[in-house]
């Protein structure tokens, strides 16, 4: 068990729209940059450097709450295709995290999610070491990941982050890492935004900032276009782990905000708790 310490609070969370895979090369997106000033800008100044890294990505789904219980270095995972090659030669060395991920299983089980499983092979994929390149480039801080599950709804991956908030008193920043519109079938090479993805955005940061949070479990039944913003939930249940780690009394804060093939959003947002 990894016990609390006096200085080492993170008060926040954060959910990070990662978009697509070409963040890690393209040097005119805004989101990368914004990712890049992350430990100057975006980190709270008085918390301190993360003991490790809890990732919540979009890109890993399994039946049951699983967690990489990697001894040693963590393998880059290229779970892309049709790319750049120099994409492919990209590494983020970070090592693993196996006591996160036992502390993981222990305050999930604890919390009523009896099934918990751990993968002592998976390396990161693009959801984990595409922004964490950006964020902590020294890759030094121990990293662990989290799957969400496709099968479950919203409300269980929000209870799901409930179960991991004790996490930011041990120095563990929790990080959600999925899009805040992710239909694929629907990007184009524009730069209008398509109006089903402007109204769903804007309702989402209306909704968080609101403190709404009830309305965003409940997403498919009050927010506009919300199916065909996600067709596939695996991208924006992040943002409820995240959300529900950042505690019910948090308040959210939208801390990045910019678009791409016309409907994709990279709007990213902070959860903290008032002092």
């Amino acid at each position: 068990m990894m016990m609390a310490v006096n200085g080492m609070k993170i008060p926040d969370t954060f959910y990070i729209s990662h978009g697509s895979p070409t963040l890690s090369i393209d040097e005119t997106m805004p989101a990368r940059h914004f990712l890049q000033s992350f430990q100057q800008k975006v980190y709270p100044p008085t918390a301190p450097r993360p003991s490790s890294i809890l990732v919540i990505s979009g890109h890993w789904e399994t039946e049951y709450p699983t967690v990489n219980a990697v001894d040693g270095v963590s393998e880059t995972i290229y779970d892309f295709y049709g790319f750049p090659k120099s994409m492919y030669q990209l590494k983020y060395p970070a090592p693993g995290a196996p006591k996160l991920a036992n502390r993981v299983k222990e305050l999930l089980k604890s919390s009523g999610f009896k099934h918990v499983d751990e993968d002592k092979k998976r390396g990161l994929d693009h959801g984990a070491w595409v922004p964490l390149m950006l964020m902590y480039p020294e890759a030094d801080i121990p990293v662990c990941q989290l799957s969400v599950q496709t099968n479950k709804d919203a409300t269980y991956h929000y209870n799901m982050g409930k179960a991991l908030a004790p996490l930011k008193e041990e120095g563990v920043l929790i990080v959600g890492s999925g899009a805040t519109t992710h239909n694929l079938r629907m990007l184009r090479n524009t730069s209008s935004v398509q109006p089903w993805a402007q109204e769903f955005d804007t309702w989402l940061k209306e909704a968080l900032i609101d403190g709404r949070y009830e309305d965003v479990n409940n997403y498919k039944e009050k927010a506009p276009h919300a199916t065909v913003a996600h067709p596939w939930p695996d991208h924006f249940y992040p943002l409820h782990v995240a959300m529900g780690a950042g505690g019910a009394n948090s308040k959210a804060e939208l801390i990045h905000h910019s678009w791409g093939l016309s409907s994709l959003s990279y709007a990213s947002y902070k959860f903290t708790v008032p002092a």
